[in-house]
């Protein structure tokens, strides 16, 4: 169930998966004025991205400003029968690195869009890590939080930039660039960004400093983890020094080499006291994370190399305790009833043919990695 928090001059309500966080959508859509901006790494061609395409639609023949910002890989299968129906009726759309051919590989290709963010008039915000896709067939446990306040300003200079940025890589226009202007994570509510120029480190790093100061608990929640050394290093010292460290990880097989290059970390952690839960209910799709209930990020970003060294993601975080505390009994809801702890004793007595895999697996990740050139020695996972 949504819940709602005045922090700080906003109103933030925090919203737990697509069922309650597409009616808020697409009802501030409906209610939309003069603007809206939307980026998505997904949209699927399904009954959840029809209503949405018609939500849109509908707001711009009532002259509402809409723009729309599509990954060229994650949507590429986005019909264009629906790009023509929105542009007919004044929907502006753009694609980041549109995908000319999938057979070549080349480490730019790996620079993704996977920001989910939503902005309607430059006053309510969607920050999160929700994709447009059904849920129906395929539930995911994910999370996005609608903003009212102050820090709306930062989101719409940010998506105003990109799209600047990119209608002039695309050759459509040109504009002069909008740069995030700095701000610091201590603040009640921070709005942080990762990008391959001026932002490259700053989501990683909330995350660390946060892990370091950090007294009672860190629960992190992810679907996608493989961090790297330092980070791990980091959770490890944190459960040393006494702090209750618990990951909640994909349970169910998504993507099997990342799945299982995941795996092959968890000795380590364990053996450092780390608690480990696979969640197994439905996939995982949670980029979340709360500490001693009163620091809490929801967003786009994973904690793996992908998304905190190569893809443009964006992450929220809040300093209060209300709304920290209510991220954590959701996820601790999500622990005690939907998932399976990893015991320690048991792990190390898994098969011979599992420890290879999940050696291989890594393996293969690391190489993968190390082949975009844009990793660092003392970051290499």
């Amino acid at each position: 169930m949504s819940s709602v928090h005045e922090v700080a001059e906003h109103r933030l309500t925090l919203l737990r998966s697509g069922e309650e966080y597409f009616p808020r959508l697409l009802a501030t859509i409906h209610a939309a004025q003069h603007s809206i901006y939307l980026e998505t790494y997904l949209w699927a061609e399904d009954e959840t991205g029809r209503h949405l395409k018609e939500a849109l639609g509908s707001a711009a023949a009532r002259d509402v400003s809409v723009h729309v910002m599509l990954d060229g890989f994650g949507s590429a299968d986005f019909p264009s029968a629906w790009v023509r129906e929105m542009t007919r009726l004044g929907v502006k759309l753009l694609w980041f690195r549109p995908e000319r051919t999938r057979f070549r590989f080349a480490r730019q290709r790996l620079r993704r869009l996977h920001r989910k963010l939503v902005l309607i008039d430059e006053s309510v915000a969607f920050v999160g890590g929700i994709n447009i896709v059904e849920e129906v067939l395929t539930p995911r446990l994910d999370y996005a939080v609608e903003v009212q306040g102050p820090i709306t300003v930062e989101i719409a200079h940010s998506m105003q930039n990109l799209w600047r940025l990119v209608s002039w890589i695309n050759l459509r226009r040109s504009g002069e660039r909008i740069h995030l202007p700095h701000r610091s994570t201590q603040q009640a509510v921070s709005f942080l960004v990762r990008d391959n120029f001026r932002y490259r480190r700053g989501i990683e790093q909330a995350y660390l400093r946060a892990i370091e100061q950090a007294q009672e608990e860190i629960i992190i929640a992810n679907a996608y983890f493989l961090p790297g050394r330092r980070f791990r290093a980091h959770l490890i010292r944190a459960a040393q020094r006494g702090v209750r460290v618990t990951l909640l990880l994909q349970g169910k097989v998504e993507y099997r080499l990342q799945h299982y290059a995941t795996r092959a970390l968890y000795e380590d952690l364990l053996q450092a006291g780390v608690q480990i839960h696979e969640y197994t209910h439905h996939f995982l799709h949670a980029k979340v994370a709360v500490i001693d209930s009163k620091w809490a990020t929801v967003g786009s970003s994973n904690i793996d190399p992908f998304s905190l060294l190569l893809a443009r993601e964006a992450n929220l975080v809040v300093q209060d305790v209300g709304f920290a505390t209510a991220l954590h009994e959701s996820l601790l809801h999500e622990i005690k009833q939907n998932s399976q702890a990893v015991v320690c004793t048991a792990w190390r007595q898994r098969s011979l043919w599992l420890r290879v895999a999940l050696f291989l697996s890594y393996a293969l990740v690391r190489l993968l990695v190390g082949m975009t050139g844009y990793t660092h020695k003392r970051d290499d996972i």
